[in-house]
Order: structure tokens, then C-alpha cells, then sequence
């Protein structure tokens, strides 16, 4: 998720991405200037590691005059999605499945009430068509072409209408996914019940409730996800799902066990963050300081991965009373990264009021 933050209209990247990375992480700057302040990976509590409120990180008013009421009632929990209409419309009105959705009773030889199979649903497609009718509108604008071409190619085992719809569904989610989260997940949720057997789309929406911080949404998708896709992608948004349940243990059970062997560079610097914060959720300052200390946290180092643990190493000194030593770790922060990625020099002048 590279910054899916950026204009539309001028970025070909405000589409669905694969991989950890497509979310806003710790400390990561919003779009525009404002600064984020999360607490973990991701947006996940809204307060830091030394228990002080950080209000709602990253919210603007919603875009385009849309608002969280334009979810259209898709309601919380992995199995509830809605869809939109399979004639390619620029709107989202529903349509009936062109194979039908309901059964029909029949007058059949000897008198015997029967089942016409060829308007028969399959189990389920009549509450996925009901949920059709209230999805999310599509801006007209939305277009599926701005979607990622290799998601694009995992769609294509859907009829064309239908992939059409998925796809401008996509883009809309990653185009409110910063403004507003909750009709982002709604346009993910409408993606889903109508391709919920593609990994990517499956990836898509947890991702997108893990924004909402919908963490049991999230946590299911995100396995179904990887079901269908394999690999180890994704453990510390998971772990950190975890953290959001209340289960940190389970977090670190994530984070330390045969899945994790599979994860480098980036992403294992991630994981180690949100097993940093976990053990932070369970009282363990100092395990919490030699995890990150174990992940590499150098003063010396420089770069966006040096400066979010130079971050995150910050924040447990600070949730561990050490408050000059916080300030100087968050220096570092700012110092590895030029680029400002974090919020750590807003966190520094903080510590030095």
C-alpha cells in the first residue's frame, strides 16, 4: 500500500496492493501534511504506548460529499457484504443475478410442488442479492481501469459485468480508504460478496477493516486470504488484530511462531513492532525494549526501517517512565528518516514543551 493516499486522478497506485506494506504503519504521516499517530502497526488503538489519548489519526472530512452512512448497511462481522448492479452501470442500483436468485415452486407431473433449477440460486446467492440492493453508490468517475493490472488479471475468471463492478468497487475502497474508512470497507465488503473467492479481494477487505478497526473482520479475512493465496504475507497485521482483540498473547504467539521463520526485511521489522507492542500490553517493558533491540534498533541507522524502530523504541521508553532517553531515541528517528515517513519530530517537540 504504498501511499493510497495520493490523488486518483494523478497516481496509478491508489489501487488494492499486496502485502503488509499497503497500510499506513507506526508513526506514519497522513496525506497532506498532517501526521498520523499510531500507537502499532497500522492505526490500530488510537492511544501510544504510555496510555495517553491520540483521538482518531488520520480522518478528514469525507470525499466527494459521501459520508459513513453511504455503507448501505453492511454490518459487522466477516460474512456480511453487500454488491452492486451486474449491468456495468456508473451507479450501484441493483439488479437482479441473471441466473436468478430465488426458487419457484412448480406444478410438475402428478400434482407435486418442485424447484425450477434453471432460476434456482445456489445456497446463499438469494442474502448476497439482498445485500446487493443496499451497497455502497459507485462515483461516476470510479473506473476499473485504474486498478492494478495484476488484480486485474486475478479477476478474469469472473464474467465481464461482473468484474467490471468488483474492480471500480476496488478503486473506490482505496480511494476512501484515508477520508473514510467505513465506506471504504463498505465498497470492499460489495467486492467481496461478489468475488469472494479471489485471494487478492479477500486480502482487500481485511486490509480495509483493519483501517475501520473492525479487528475480528479483519483478523478472518486476512486468514481466508492467505487459504486461498498461501504464504506468509501479512502475520503482523494479524498480530496486531490480535492486540486489537484484547488477546496480545496471541499476538505474540504469532509473531514468534513456525510462520514467522518465513518473514524478512521489512515485514519482520513490522512484526517485531507489533510484538513490541504487545508485550507492552502485557506489562513486559524491558522484553519489549530487547525485541525491538533484536529487530535492529540502532541509533546509527539510517532509513525508513531504522526510523520506525528508532520510533517504536521511543514509545516503550516513554510507556517506561524514561522520558529523556524517549526524546533522544525519537531524534534518531528523525535523523535516520529525511523524508519524514513518521511523526517523530511532532512527538520530540512534544517531549520538549
Amino acid at each position: 500500500m504504498n501511499d493510497v493516499n495520493e490523488p486518483r486522478s494523478e497516481h496509478s497506485d491508489r489501487t488494492p496492493r499486496r502485502g503488509d506494506g499497503d497500510v499506513p504503519r507506526r508513526g506514519d504521516r497522513a496525506a497532506g501534511g498532517g501526521r498520523r499517530d499510531n500507537s502499532s502497526y497500522g492505526e490500530r488503538r488510537g492511544t501510544r504506548y504510555d496510555g495517553t489519548g491520540a483521538g482518531d489519526p488520520g480522518r478528514r472530512p469525507a470525499a466527494r460529499g459521501e459520508s459513513a452512512g453511504g455503507r448501505g448497511g453492511a454490518g459487522r462481522g466477516a460474512g456480511q457484504r453487500t454488491g452492486a448492479s451486474r449491468a456495468g452501470q456508473g451507479r450501484g442500483d441493483a439488479a437482479v443475478d441473471r441466473r436468478g436468485g430465488s426458487s419457484r415452486g412448480d406444478s410438475r407431473a402428478g400434482g407435486r410442488q418442485g424447484v425450477d433449477r434453471r432460476t434456482a440460486g445456489r445456497p446463499g446467492q438469494d442474502a448476497r442479492h439482498a445485500a446487493r440492493v443496499d451497497e455502497p453508490t459507485l462515483p461516476e468517475d470510479i473506473e476499473a481501469a485504474d486498478l492494478d493490472m495484476e488484480i486485474r488479471r486475478d479477476l478474469r475468471g469472473l464474467d465481464k459485468a461482473n468484474a467490471e463492478l468488483v474492480a471500480r468497487h476496488l478503486v473506490a475502497a482505496m480511494y476512501f480508504v484515508d477520508d473514510d474508512p467505513e465506506l471504504a470497507l463498505a465498497h470492499g465488503r460489495a467486492a467481496k460478496n461478489r468475488a469472494g473467492r479471489i485471494g487478492v479481494v479477500r486480502e482487500t477487505v481485511g486490509v480495509l477493516a483493519y483501517r475501520a478497526r473492525e479487528w475480528s473482520e479483519a483478523l478472518g479475512e486476512l486468514r481466508a486470504a492467505r487459504r486461498i493465496s498461501g504464504g506468509p504475507g501479512l502475520l503482523a497485521m494479524m498480530a496486531d488484530c490480535e492486540r486489537g482483540l484484547g488477546r496480545p498473547e496471541k499476538a505474540i504467539e504469532l509473531a514468534r511462531g513456525d510462520e514467522s521463520r518465513q518473514v524478512t526485511g521489512e515485514d519482520l521489522v513490522e512484526l517485531r513492532i507489533v510484538e513490541a507492542g504487545a508485550r507492552v500490553d502485557m506489562g513486559q517493558l524491558d522484553a519489549a525494549l530487547v525485541t525491538l533491540q533484536d529487530a535492529g534498533a540502532d541509533p546509527e541507522a539510517v532509513g525508513e526501517e531504522a526510523a520506525r524502530l528508532d520510533y517504536a523504541y521511543a514509545e516503550v521508553l516513554l510507556a517506561s517512565g524514561r522520558k529523556d532517553e524517549a526524546a533522544a531515541w525519537f531524534g534518531h528517528a528523525v535523523s535516520a528518516d529525511p523524508d519524514n515517513h513518521t511523526d517523530a519530530e511532532s512527538r520530540l517537540a512534544e517531549l520538549e514543551v
